[in-house]
Order: C-alpha cells, then sequence, then structure tokens
C-alpha cells in the first residue's frame, strides 16, 4: 500500500535508547505463548515458508517465526481494511515498529517478539520499514511500468524480508546480504506470475506495464477481464526468466551462511522456483488456477535441500547488489552491532540458559511423540 508521501507516514528510522532503562536482553517481551502463536500464525499463513523452517536451527528457527508473523500481521494490516483506510493503516504499522524499536512493543505476540529480535540481531529499522513502505505502495495501488520498478517493489516487500533473515542466522556480510537479497526479489517475482489472475480480480496489477503493452495487451482492459492467452503467457515467462537468473545467483550466497541453515535456505529457493516449473506445466495460464506445490514434492524438494551440493560459480558470490536493493545493504553496513552480554550481566545469562533450557525441551517434545518437528517433510500439506 502506497502512501502518497512516504515520508510522512515514516517515523526516524534510529531510535535514541534510554539509558536508565536495562538492556533488553534482560527484559525479554516474548515468552513461550507468544513464540507459539507467532509459530501458528506463520504455519497458516506460508506453508512454503513452513515447510522450509523446519530445517533451520531451533534458534533460528524461534525468531523467524516471530518475523514472518509480524510480516504477515503487516500484509493483513493494510490489505483487509477499505482504500480509504489504508495510509491510516500504514501510519498505524509505522507506530508500532517505531514502538517496538523503542523497547515498548504493542500487546500483541509479534510486535513482543519483533522488540526481542531486532535487538538480538542489531536489525537496523530501515528494513522493517521498507517493507511497510512496500505495503504502502500496494495499498495505492501502484503499478509498476518498468523491470526495475518492480524490482523497487520487490525489494521491499521481499528482499528486505530475505535481509532481516541473514542477519537473524548470524552473518552481516555485504555479499551474503545481497544475495539473500536476490533471493527475495525471485521469490517475490514468482509470487507475482503465479497470483497474476488473484491480484486481477482484486484490481491489481504488478507485471511490468511495458512488457504487458509490448505483448499487445493493454493493462485496463486485461484488469477488467482477466483471461488466458499466449500473450499473457509470454509476459510471465519473462517474468520467470527474470526470477531464474536471481535464484542461480542466490545460490552463491549460501556459503556465506553458518552449514546449519544453509539446507533450510536452498530449501525455500527449491520449493519457490518449482512454482514456476508447475506454471510452465500448466501452459503459463496464472489466471484459470493457482499454481501449488503439493506436499510430496514439497517433500522431495526438502530432501534434495539437505543433499544437493551447490552448484554457483564462486564469482557470483561477489558480485555487486542489484541498484534498487542497495540501500538494505548499506543499511546493515551503517548499524552498529552491539556486544551481547558480558559474562558478568546475570540476567543475560540467565535468559540465554532459559533459551537453551526450552530448546531442549522442544527437543524431547519431538522425540518423545515419535512425530517429527512441525513442517518436517512428513507433515507438509
Amino acid at each position: 500500500m502506497r502512501a502518497s508521501s512516504p515520508e510522512a507516514v515514516r517515523p526516524s528510522f534510529w531510535a535514541v535508547p534510554d539509558p536508565d532503562r536495562p538492556p533488553l536482553w534482560a527484559t525479554p517481551h516474548a515468552d513461550a505463548a507468544d513464540r507459539a502463536a507467532c509459530r501458528t500464525a506463520i504455519r497458516a499463513g506460508s506453508r512454503s515458508f513452513f515447510a522450509a523452517s523446519a530445517l533451520l536451527p531451533a534458534h533460528v528457527r524461534r525468531p523467524a517465526y516471530g518475523l514472518y508473523a509480524f510480516c504477515r500481521l503487516s500484509d493483513d494490516a493494510v490489505d483487509d481494511v477499505a482504500p480509504a483506510a489504508r495510509n491510516a493503516a500504514v501510519a498505524r504499522l509505522s507506530a508500532r515498529l517505531s514502538r517496538a524499536y523503542d523497547g515498548r512493543p504493542a500487546d500483541a505476540p509479534a510486535d513482543r517478539a519483533l522488540a526481542d529480535l531486532v535487538v538480538a540481531h542489531a536489525i537496523p529499522q530501515a528494513l522493517p520499514m521498507a517493507l511497510i513502505e512496500g505495503l504502502a505502495w500496494d495499498g495505492e495501488g501502484r503499478r509498476y511500468a518498468t523491470l526495475s520498478e518492480l524490482t523497487a517493489y520487490a525489494a521491499r516487500v521481499a528482499a528486505s524480508v530475505g535481509a532481516m533473515m541473514t542477519l537473524i542466522m548470524g552473518s552481516r556480510d555485504p555479499a551474503t546480504l545481497a544475495r539473500a537479497c536476490d533471493l527475495g526479489v525471485a521469490m517475490q517475482f514468482t509470487n507475482i506470475a503465479r497470483d497474476v489472475g488473484e491480484d486481477a480480480r482484486a484490481g491489481r496489477l504488478y507485471l511490468p506495464v511495458d512488457w504487458l503493452r509490448q505483448a499487445g495487451i493493454d493493462p485496463d482492459a486485461f484488469l477488467a477481464d482477466p483471461r488466458p492467452s499466449p500473450a499473457l503467457a509470454g509476459v510471465v515467462a519473462r517474468l520467470l526468466a527474470a526470477a531464474d537468473l536471481l535464484y542461480a545467483r542466490s545460490e552463491a550466497g549460501l556459503s556465506g551462511l553458518p552449514r546449519t541453515c544453509r539446507p533450510a535456505i536452498r530449501a525455500a529457493r527449491l520449493i519457490y522456483a518449482e512454482i514456476g516449473r508447475e506454471l510452465e506445466r500448466r501452459g503459463l495460464d496464472p489466471v484459470s488456477a493457482r499454481a501449488r506445490v503439493d506436499g510430496r514434492r514439497k517433500a522431495v524438494l526438502l530432501a534434495r535441500a539437505t543433499l544437493a551440493p551447490s552448484f554457483a560459480r564462486p564469482t557470483e558470490r561477489d558480485a555487486p547488489p542489484l541498484a534498487e536493493v542497495a540501500f538494505l545493504v548499506e543499511a546493515v553496513a551503517a548499524e552498529p552491532v552491539p556486544a551481547g552480554p558480558a559474562w558478568w550481566d546475570v540476567p543475560g545469562q540467565i535468559a540465554r540458559v532459559l533459551d537453551l533450557v526450552e530448546t531442549l525441551r522442544e527437543r524431547e517434545s519431538f522425540s518423545g511423540s515419535g512425530f517429527a518437528p512441525e513442517g518436517a517433510p512428513h507433515a507438509v500439506t
């Protein structure tokens, strides 16, 4: 949802900490019930991410659920209101984000989880603010004349999330962040290709307008009566090809992530790219039905993600970020990284021990029940 003046809804990026307040790691906001609520929200809202997240180590999976829950909350907060109320919804989201960064989150599980994770992983406020700006563009019904303009939108609603996930996984390397942004943009291109019909019926159009016109498709006429056609199939194929180039380049960023995180990210890439393959099998018709990757195919891709080696060329890892996402990488570079709790910081150490105990209990519950963690291959739907 776009704000006609993004600056009007954008709070100051850098909150000034209160020197009299204890460090946030000593006073976590989210409890076990909040984390469970975040996991439930993402299980219902993003099956592909939920499936891939089963491969993440628990200490990464937990804040990842919180991040995605806040993203889902933000998307719904703007989508589920009347068009005339969307600017106000964006302003409320910006205020909630400021409260989370100020250590005073709104009374909701996703807000409390966000307040904890942005401090624990030193996430610059510019990253979630970029997401909210992209949602503001959605609310305005903005169209994108060129692939570059569409990439700028994808940078906000998807690459920003990829960058935040990279920080949660423990990497702040600019090259790794650039490849994470490639993956986010590629996923968004895939989502757009898949949802052409659904979006059109809701009055939205994301395909590059100049591509449509080159194919002989009038954008307004298509929105009024969305139908599959060879011309539309050609535009969709073009967008999937752009996504595939970025999927391939994103593979080079895996080496910059902890080994325990690589299978999950590769799984996400494989599952989302498979949506494009399913579209191709359906004749590149995104209007008549929504392409889906079924549970059995997801299970195969999850298994492949744990076994397949990377085939990325080393030179791709150091390729500069896309111009449209460079501001995200630069925001991370500009963010100071606070040290964790020192050995004499008793509250901080207690928080870490409690987190470890919770992780061990989680593992025991999985092994004792005879079932794999939620989202493991055999449980994928």
